[in-house]
């Protein structure tokens, strides 16, 4: 019996039916070395591995390792964009009112898509997304003194 091998990133992004470059290795590991990151720091992670690189490459890759489904883009309303590596089980976010942190959720019942519509519209539901609002620890500590 052998003990099975982690793919390398460049492994992932082969099987993902990507181009291998510095930059998306770059750019994945980053994600997820990181904590639910915005574009700009992404960025600045990918430059520190790499080099230059301009911000129309990193979105492009973003873009690119998003559709592929390495890597999972999440939009809280009135927020930028935020990226992380966490994909395919379905957890949700709660997100502080104050100072904007992000942190997962595991799903409320332990199985996609976690909740059942009360009415599904005919549709075939896969996913559900959820993000509890609210204020970090921090933000309340704060607020409290």
């Amino acid at each position: 019996m052998t003990a099975s091998r982690t793919p390398t990133t460049a492994e992932e992004l082969r099987g993902a039916g990507l181009r291998v470059t510095a930059a998306r290795v770059a750019l994945l590991e980053t994600v997820r070395g990181g904590d639910h990151l915005g574009v700009e720091a992404i960025a600045s992670g990918v430059r520190d591995r790499v080099g230059h690189i301009s911000l129309q490459a990193v979105y492009e890759a973003l873009h690119a390792l998003t559709a592929a489904g390495l890597i999972r883009r999440i939009e809280p309303a009135g927020s930028a964009a935020r990226f992380e590596g966490r994909v395919g089980d379905n957890h949700h976010h709660v997100v502080c009112r104050s100072c904007g942190a992000v942190a997962d959720v595991d799903c409320a019942v332990g199985e996609a898509p976690c909740l059942t519509a009360s009415d599904n519209h005919g549709f075939s539901i896969d996913e559900a997304e959820v993000v509890y609002w609210g204020l970090c620890s921090a933000c309340s500590t704060a607020r409290s003194s």
